[in-house]
């Protein structure tokens, strides 16, 4: 996993330092001076990242006091087409360097589909750009992705076989598919909504997804991942999809918030967002049998 970029946040204009990524259970949720500050590299037309994460944190904060603030750059994609994200791509690196401005803890890079976009594990790549780009901009962050956070949490918890809900037309859905089975997760089965223009997908009612999922065919899977898009709104059904069937749900934006959590040192408290969020998320048996 790329290493991340950490500093003590009560020296903010202080000296920088190295370290691996944090592991997953950090050893407490002391207090921080100040909140942590959240930068978010995001497409034009997304309107549910910048929704379902400061939602996501509100319920970390009041089950920790922890605080946080959330800041955005924001690169031109309307439509989801293979030329509208390679071209997105080559707009990471200065949007990372504006978003460092406000001299952010972590940086997310809130595109999966962009960076799966351009094969299998460009999510390593992608992020050394955003952290390269922000170091040299003199404000050195952490940095994650979507879709490096999508295919790490799956791993991390032990799933190797899951099933998916993407909102693309069935190309792009298949690429994600290859994208994550190049990192050595099977997909047992996909539903594609079929929706290119990314303002509706950000319109996409969550509610229906209980049914989609329910439809799927997930007897052998070890999670479901029930959107795999950061502008596909979910949150409403993570939790009642997971209970209802009883296996751990992701999404990419569960998964980019665990990171980010990861990140900052901070142990996951967050309710009504399944178990990788709770603080109780288990590795699973079966997926290692």
């Amino acid at each position: 996993m790329l290493g991340l970029i950490l500093y003590d946040r009560t020296q903010r204009r202080g000296e920088t330092m190295t370290q691996s990524a944090p592991s997953s259970t950090p050893s407490s949720n002391s207090p921080i001076s100040g909140p942590s500050r959240i930068g978010l590299i995001v497409p034009s037309s997304n309107t549910t990242m910048e929704t379902e994460l400061p939602e996501l944190f509100r319920r970390q904060t009041a089950s920790t006091g922890q605080a946080y603030t959330f800041h955005s750059a924001r690169a031109a994609l309307k439509n989801v087409t293979t030329e509208e994200l390679l071209a997105m791509v080559g707009k990471a690196a200065q949007c990372a360097a504006d978003v460092s401005d406000a001299n952010v803890d972590v940086i997310a890079y809130a595109c999966l589909v962009a960076v799966m976009a351009q094969g299998p594990g460009a999510h390593t790549s992608a992020e050394a750009v955003i952290e390269q780009a922000a170091a040299d901009n003199g404000h050195a962050a952490a940095v994650t992705s979507s879709a490096g956070a999508l295919v790490r949490t799956l791993h991390e918890i032990g799933a190797r076989r899951v099933v998916m809900v993407a909102p693309y037309m069935a190309p792009l859905t298949k690429m994600v598919s290859e994208y994550i089975q190049g990192a050595g997760i099977e997909v047992l089965e996909t539903v594609s909504l079929e929706v290119a223009d990314n303002l509706e997908v950000g319109c996409l009612d969550p509610h229906n997804l209980p049914a989609i999922a329910r439809a799927l065919n997930y007897t052998d899977a070890d999670a479901i991942v029930l959107s795999a898009c950061v502008q596909m709104p979910s949150l409403p059904a993570v939790q009642a999809v997971e209970d209802e069937l009883g296996l751990p749900v992701i999404t990419a934006a569960t998964a980019t918030t665990y990171e980010i959590l990861k990140a900052l040192g901070h142990r996951p408290s967050i309710t009504g967002a399944g178990s990788l969020l709770s603080g109780n998320v288990r590795t699973l048996t079966r997926a290692q049998a």
